[in-house]
C-alpha cells in the first residue's frame, strides 16, 4: 500500500491554518501560541511574522517578498528560509499547504 504524497512547499503554495489550529496570545507570557490539539507551540518573531500571512490567499512567494521588504532582507535567502518553515511545519500539520 503506498502512502499519499506529502505536500511540497514552492512559491506557489498557499499556505493555511487548518480547522484545528488556532493562534492565542497568552497573556502571562506574553507570547503568541499556536494551539492545535495535543500540541503548544511558541513561534518567534519571525515565525510569527510568516505565519500572520498565512491566510490562504496569499502565494508563499508573496509572503517572502513583503517579508524581504518588510526587514530589509535578501529575498533569496528570505525564500529558502519560509519555505524551509512551511516545509516543516506542513509536515507538523499545523500549517496546509
Amino acid at each position: 500500500m503506498r502512502r499519499p504524497a506529502r505536500p511540497v512547499a514552492d512559491v506557489t503554495s498557499r499556505p493555511f491554518l487548518p480547522r484545528h489550529v488556532r493562534m492565542h496570545f497568552d497573556p502571562h507570557r506574553q507570547a503568541w501560541a499556536l494551539l492545535s490539539p495535543e500540541k503548544v507551540l511558541w513561534p518567534d518573531e519571525i515565525s510569527l511574522a510568516i505565519l500572520r500571512r498565512c491566510d490562504g490567499h496569499a502565494q508563499a512567494g508573496a509572503i517572502v517578498r513583503d517579508l524581504a521588504a518588510e526587514y530589509g532582507a535578501d529575498e533569496a535567502e528570505v525564500r529558502a528560509d519560509v519555505l524551509a518553515f512551511l516545509q516543516d511545519w506542513s509536515d507538523r500539520m499545523v500549517v496546509r499547504l
